[in-house]
């Protein structure tokens, strides 16, 4: 899959950090993992994040940390840029242990990229080096975004996560989804909050900002995706979005436009 990139740049720091530029239109790359973590940061386009666990969306001026030796898979959608930095585990011990989305303050996105830029080799005990102990030490404080969709292993819920992909406006009440699964409510109710830590009207809420996100990055208008995800309205479908992520579709999306282009 590597060829298919217009741009790559490798970078190898002091041994124990590389870093990646990468520069595409499309890409897909199938269920692989890494030695060391991984920490993926979207400058353009969008990027989805699969893993055993659950599904991440990485949108623009956000990054994915993936840990050590963690099977995931990657999507992306629209003009990419991405940078990527792998860092050896025994640097990582106060990184988070799963798999996660961050909010990406300037500061750290400047190390990200200036990482990428460094020599082939830098000194150990040079301001190179130094500059990638502060980016663990940033990394370690960055807030997580609520930009993961929790998958159960329940084979009866992931049935319904399944047909939730295929028809996000299906509006089929809890109760109904029991019966068509056969699964008591009480026991739906039991599995779904143990394997995803959350409950049936927020898990689907979460399908919908996913899936949102991923159709707003496309150009779709905030009209369309309301429509499409089953609301009544496009404000109906701003109130949720903004419960959900603090900012209204368009203002999300056009900040994190304009934080990003500010490095440019």
């Amino acid at each position: 899959m590597i060829e298919t990139f217009e741009t790559l740049s490798f970078k190898k720091t002091d041994g124990a950090v590389s870093a990646v530029e990468l520069v595409n239109a499309n890409f897909e790359l199938p269920t692989h993992k890494h030695d060391d973590a991984q920490l993926m940061l979207v400058t353009r386009g969008l990027v989805t994040c699969e893993v055993a666990t659950g599904l991440w969306m990485v949108p623009l001026g956000s990054a994915l940390w993936i840990p050590a030796g963690m099977e995931h898979s990657m999507q992306s959608v629209g003009d990419l840029q991405l940078y990527c930095v792998y860092i050896e585990p025994e640097l990582t011990r106060l990184l988070p242990l799963s798999c996660c989305t961050l909010a990406v303050p300037p500061l750290l996105r400047e190390l990200v990229i200036e990482i990428s830029h460094l020599p082939d080799h830098c000194d150990v005990d040079g301001p190179d080096s130094r500059m990638i102990g502060v980016l663990l030490d940033r990394l370690a404080t960055v807030p997580v975004e609520q930009l993961h969709l929790p998958m159960p292993s329940d084979r009866r819920l992931r049935k319904i996560a399944e047909r939730l992909i295929i028809d996000p406006a299906d509006r089929t009440t809890m109760s109904e989804w029991a019966l068509i699964v056969g699964m008591s409510e009480r026991t739906m109710l039991r599995v779904l909050s143990k394997e995803t830590g959350m409950c049936f009207r927020r898990w689907r809420q979460q399908f919908q900002i996913m899936l949102a996100l991923e159709r707003l990055s496309e150009g779709d208008s905030v009209q369309a995706v309301a429509f499409d995800l089953g609301f009544e309205s496009a404000s109906a479908f701003g109130t949720m979005f903004r419960k959900t992520l603090g900012k209204p579709p368009l203002k999300f999306l056009a900040d994190r436009s304009h934080d990003t282009s500010n490095h440019y």
